[in-house]
């Protein structure tokens, strides 16, 4: 019990959460402007308009999704593949929302709908941090989801307004940035063995698939096995 004269601490303002969330979130921006200025390059060079392209990024935020839609859309796929492919890809956001639900339990359903739409694997994973800290409440969460909405849309528009000045954006190898970063995520949350054996087997698996399945249904199969995988050795 507190003694006789002891002052619970005041909570800072809403002003002064949110921005404590911009400055958790500062190196996500950091890290999604080049790969969003990536994206940018390569929805140009497969046909989209620079309106389009900053549109697909403002209202998606699903960086994984985006780049494995414009290759399915360049390899020729079909709608209904584009369609299969990228909600198979993003079904690792009702595991992120699963986690993060008991720390929202709170916050009125809009709000709930925000932090919902500003869920990325760097936003969750800065925001779980912070709640298991005991810091994290919905407006710092906010701040954190803010600036990396920020970082990825600004990033898609600089790609997207200055694609015609590099030529070939293969040759700059732009491709490889999604790749690159979720390489790093794997690097950076691989917390034992069982992790990194996980991770090697998904690579395995997609390179097996990729050259024996037909079309572009490896990129379907792999995370469901996947993920499979990870759900027995993890029960």
């Amino acid at each position: 019990m507190p003694t006789t004269g002891s002052k619970q601490a005041p909570c800072p303002p809403r002003r002064a959460r949110f921005a404590r969330g911009l400055k958790l979130g500062l190196p996500i921006l950091l890290g999604y402007m080049p790969v969003g200025a990536a994206f940018g390059i390569v929805a140009r060079d497969l046909g989209f308009t620079p309106l389009q392209a900053v549109t697909c990024s403002a209202t998606a935020l699903a960086g994984a999704g985006q780049f494995i839609g414009l290759a399915l859309m360049k390899s020729g796929a079909t709608a209904l593949t584009v369609v299969a492919a990228t909600s198979v890809v993003n079904l690792r956001y009702v595991l992120f929302g699963a986690a993060m639900s008991p720390h929202v339990s709170r916050v009125p359903l809009g709000g709930q709908a925000i932090l919902a739409f500003t869920l990325t694997d760097e936003t969750f994973a800065v925001n779980i941090d912070d709640n298991r800290r005991g810091n994290a409440d919905a407006f710092s969460m906010a701040g954190v989801g803010a600036i990396a909405w920020v970082g990825w849309v600004s990033g898609t528009a600089l790609g997207a307004l200055t694609a015609g000045l590099i030529g070939d954006p293969s040759a700059w190898g732009v491709q490889f940035a999604m790749p690159a970063m979720f390489s790093a995520l794997l690097v950076a949350q691989a917390e034992d063995r069982r992790h990194v054996v996980i991770g090697a087997v998904a690579a395995a698996l997609a390179i097996l698939l990729m050259l024996t399945l037909p079309a572009d249904w490896y990129v379907l199969v792999t995370p469901v096995l996947a993920a499979t995988l990870a759900a027995v050795v993890y029960r």
